[in-house]
C-alpha cells in the first residue's frame, strides 16, 4: 500500500501564490507517476498537472498552464505543486494521487492510490 499525505494549502487572496506538497509512503518505491487533481462543489473531479519520478515531461491542464507548475523530489517521494496567479475558480479541494502504471496519466481513473485532500480558497 501506499499513503499520500497533502499539506499547503489555505486561504490567499486572488493573484497571490500557493505551494502545496505530497508526499509518499509505504511502498512508495512501486509508484510511477504522480497527479494533482481539484474538485470543487457540485463539480467532477478535474485533471490539475501530473509527472513521473523517472523526470519526464510534465503535464498541466489547459486552465493552470503558466500558472501552476509540478515538480517533484524523486529521493523524498515528495511532489509539489507551485500556484501563482490563483483565481477564485482555481478554489477547491486539491488532491494528490499515485499509480504503479509506466505512463502518466490525465483522468482520475488512472491513478489508484489518493490523499485525503487539502483545501485551497481563493478569496476575490
Amino acid at each position: 500500500q501506499v499513503q499520500l499525505a497533502e499539506s499547503g494549502g489555505g486561504l490567499v487572496q486572488a493573484g497571490g501564490s500557493l505551494r502545496l506538497s505530497c508526499t509518499a509512503s509505504g511502498r512508495a518505491s512501486s509508484t510511477y507517476a504522480m497527479g494533482w487533481f481539484r474538485q470543487a462543489p457540485g463539480k467532477e473531479r478535474e485533471f490539475v498537472a501530473a509527472i513521473s519520478w523517472s523526470g519526464g515531461i510534465p503535464y498541466h491542464s489547459d486552465s493552470v498552464k503558466g500558472r501552476f507548475a509540478i515538480s517533484m523530489d524523486k529521493f523524498r517521494y515528495t511532489v509539489y505543486l507551485q500556484m501563482n496567479s490563483l483565481k477564485p475558480e482555481d478554489t477547491a479541494v486539491y488532491y494528490c494521487a499515485a499509480d504503479e502504471r509506466l505512463r502518466v496519466g490525465v483522468t482520475a481513473s488512472e491513478y489508484i492510490y489518493w490523499g485525503q485532500g487539502t483545501q485551497v480558497t481563493v478569496s476575490s
